[in-house]
């Protein structure tokens, strides 16, 4: 394996282990994700928080701490730690399935807490939502519930880009309950080529021959295409 590879290797799997580690112990604090960032002055990791208060901690306490962890644990070099909540919580797929594990620990019901969460997904702009509670619900027998709402997309390509999904666990005095948020992102709803309307297209064209018979049409249309036109694909009736 070449040295590229094993770099970029072992990055990815110093970040799934920090990630794993803040999942764990900033649970309550409604843990979102995290960026790490290397440069020549040292690693910057931004860490992403329903409430960044309490992964700050008193006076900074907790942060000091993560620092110093991070920097004997996982070998990060010059370590530079900050918080801030995502720019959407509603449509975080972590952020959910944390609230619905810490409603259902609780003590709340878990299909009013997951219609709820659907409730304030759906209203946030998502095109669907797919929650799946599993384990001894109600009786000692072990079952799963899932309820869907919108379009929720499960095949293609549009699932690596569009969908947002999370995976949290509740402990309760019948065993451990597992919770999956499945969130399918506004941006799956944008049609991939948007047609002008056939005064514009027309316009356009005439525009083009007008360029291309002056020797500009070439240059013209690469424009068009790589996006020097506003987005959107010109087409025009016959």
């Amino acid at each position: 394996m070449s040295k590229i590879k094993s770099y970029f290797l072992r990055q990815g799997l110093t970040r799934v282990k920090v990630d794993e580690y803040l999942a764990q112990n900033f649970y309550t604090a409604g843990y979102a994700g995290v960026q790490i960032v290397q440069s020549g002055l040292g690693t910057r990791v931004h860490i992403f928080a329903e409430r960044p208060a309490l992964v700050i901690g008193r006076r900074g306490a907790t942060i000091r701490k993560l620092q110093a962890v991070l920097e004997k644990v996982f070998g990060l070099e010059g370590v530079q730690v900050t918080v801030s909540q995502p720019d959407n919580m509603e449509l975080n797929a972590r952020v959910q399935a944390f609230r619905i594990a810490r409603a259902l620990e609780m003590g709340y019901h878990f299909r009013r807490v997951a219609m709820a969460t659907m409730r304030r997904i759906m209203e946030a702009g998502a095109v669907g939502v797919e929650i799946v509670i599993s384990g001894k619900l109600s009786r000692e027998r072990a079952r799963f519930e899932k309820l869907q709402a919108g379009k929720v997309i499960k095949t293609g390509n549009v699932v690596d880009v569009y969908t947002d999904r999370a995976i949290a666990y509740a402990k309760l005095p019948l065993g451990i309950i597992g919770v999956e948020v499945r969130i399918i992102k506004p941006e799956a709803a944008k049609p991939d080529i948007l047609l002008r309307p056939d005064s514009e297209a027309a316009t356009i064209a005439a525009q083009l021959s007008e360029e291309a018979s002056e020797g500009q049409g070439e240059q013209r249309v690469k424009e068009i295409i790589e996006g020097g036109e506003e987005g959107g694909e010109v087409q025009a009736k016959s």
